[in-house]
């Protein structure tokens, strides 16, 4: 039975499709090296981008597809930080994903390790598995990404709620992707939504707020279930 709060909510729009998700476990490594902002732009750093280097040499270490244990792997840096309460101020993030059959965490225990190893700054350390998919969100990495970081008590709760809303991203804003991954439970995250956006992140943004059905679509499902949402925006350097 619904809560009292979620009893005048609208009806939710169509949901996309929903495929199989992405087999394997996730490494997400948040690390903040000089997250330095002009509002909410995250400014150019020389010291990050030497930080950005080390990863992908230690990734390369690491092997990627048929060179060793991870599937694929990615390296974003922070472009935009919105001025919210609480959002993770990390300026490059790493995504990692090992298929290695019942073991994943092995090649992905390694790696975190090795970034210790190497003195780099990582602020959150956590392993997720991707639980909702619709298109191919790594189809380009010539794109500005979105990862939002959800709180909420209950995983299960958020995960139905995150069901509700990826109608509304679909239909009115055009997203045709999304990866949800959801963290291991002593993580700060109930949900983390990795998403391809459909153009630049300050439109994208700014298209949420002036659209009257985003309030009642997103935001109150999301005081409803008890959710907050975090996001950062990130290119694949």
């Amino acid at each position: 039975m619904a809560r009292p709060d979620q009893q005048a909510l609208a009806p939710p729009l169509p949901r996309p499709p929903f495929t199989d998700p992405i087999p394997g476990t996730w490494l997400y490594l948040g690390l903040s090296v000089d997250p330095r902002t002009i509002g909410p732009r995250v400014r150019r750093s020389a010291e990050r981008a030497r930080m950005i280097a080390r990863c992908h040499a230690l990734l390369d270490d690491a092997g990627v597809g048929d060179q060793g244990g991870l599937a694929d792997a990615t390296v974003l840096e922070t472009v935009l930080i919105p001025p919210i309460s609480e959002v993770p101020r990390f300026d490059v993030v790493v995504l990692a994903r090992a298929v290695v059959g019942p073991d994943d965490a092995a090649p992905l225990a390694a790696l975190r390790a090795g970034f210790e190893a190497d003195g780099i700054p990582v602020v959150q350390a956590m392993t997720a598995h991707n639980v909702r998919r619709f298109g191919d969100t790594e189809r380009t990495r010539d794109a500005t990404f979105l990862l939002n970081h959800f709180t909420a008590a209950d995983a299960d709760d958020a995960q139905a709620a995150w069901d509700d809303i990826s109608g509304w991203y679909a239909g009115v804003l055009g997203v045709d992707n999304s990866t949800l991954l959801r963290p291991e439970p002593d993580a700060p995250y109930a949900l983390v939504n990795y998403v391809r956006l459909p153009g630049p992140p300050l439109s994208f943004l700014l298209r949420q707020l002036v659209s009257p059905s985003y309030y009642g679509q997103v935001r109150a499902r999301l005081r409803a279930h008890e959710m907050t949402f975090l996001p950062l925006l990130l290119r694949p350097a």
